[in-house]
C-alpha cells in the first residue's frame, strides 16, 4: 500500500474496507459538515453502512473505475478525495472531496487533488477531468479553480436537499491545461500560497 506525503503529518492513503471502524469514527466527527455537500449514499451511520461505502469503491476500483482515498493528519483519518466517475475509455474522470471541520485550511485537499490529477492525466493519460459541487459551496469552487479548471456552466436546481432544490456547478479542466498549469506554477488560479479552505464538493 502506497501512503504520500501531503504536507507536515498529513499523507495521502487508499481508504479501503478495512478502515472500516475508523472511516465511520470519521464520519461520526464530519457527518453533519459534509451532509449539505456530498451525496446521500456516502454518509454513513454505522460501521456496517461504512463498510458498504468502503465495498461499493473497492468493487469499482476493480473494475477499474471509481476510486477512494483517505487523508491523514496526525494519524487520524480526516476527510479524502476520489475519482467519483473514472472512465479509461472515454478518456474522462471526475474528482471529489470531503473534510472534516478540525482539518481545513492546510490546502490537504488541493494537494490530495493535484496528485490524483497527476495520475489520471500522466500515467494514465485520460483527457478531461470534472468536478461537480453546489453552486453555493463557494470553497468547493475555489479548489476547482487551484486545480486550473474551468466553470463550464451551471446545472439549474438539480441538487435536492432540506426541502430545497440547489444550482449545480461544473467545473473542467483538460490535460494540456493542467499540464501547463504544472509546468508554470504560478499558472494555478486561485492559487493562495499553500494554505486553503476547501470545502466538501
Amino acid at each position: 500500500m502506497f501512503s504520500l506525503p501531503l504536507a507536515d503529518d498529513a499523507e495521502l492513503r487508499p481508504l479501503e474496507v478495512r478502515h472500516a471502524e475508523e472511516f465511520a469514527a470519521h464520519m461520526d466527527r464530519a457527518r453533519e459538515h459534509i451532509r449539505p455537500w456530498v451525496g446521500p449514499t456516502f454518509v454513513t451511520d454505522d460501521v456496517d453502512g461504512a463498510r458498504a461505502t468502503l465495498r461499493r469503491y473497492a468493487d469499482r476500483q476493480a473494475a477499474d473505475g471509481a476510486r477512494l482515498y483517505g487523508i491523514w493528519l496526525g494519524g487520524a483519518l480526516v476527510g479524502g478525495v476520489l475519482f467519483a466517475d473514472f472512465d479509461a475509455d472515454a478518456g474522462s474522470c471526475e474528482l471529489g472531496c470531503w473534510l472534516e471541520p478540525a482539518a481545513e485550511g492546510h490546502g490537504l485537499v488541493t494537494a490530495a487533488c493535484r496528485t490524483l490529477l497527476d495520475w489520471a492525466f500522466v500515467d494514465r493519460g485520460l483527457h478531461r477531468a470534472e468536478w461537480q459541487c453546489r453552486a453555493d459551496n463557494e470553497r468547493s469552487g475555489a479548489v476547482a479553480q487551484r486545480l486550473g479548471m474551468v466553470l463550464e456552466g451551471v446545472l439549474r436546481e438539480v441538487w435536492p436537499y432540506g426541502g430545497r432544490r440547489h444550482d449545480k456547478q461544473i467545473w473542467s479542466v483538460l490535460a494540456s491545461e493542467y499540464a501547463k498549469c504544472r509546468r508554470h506554477p504560478g499558472g494555478w488560479r486561485g492559487e493562495t500560497g499553500g494554505t486553503d479552505e476547501e470545502e466538501t464538493r
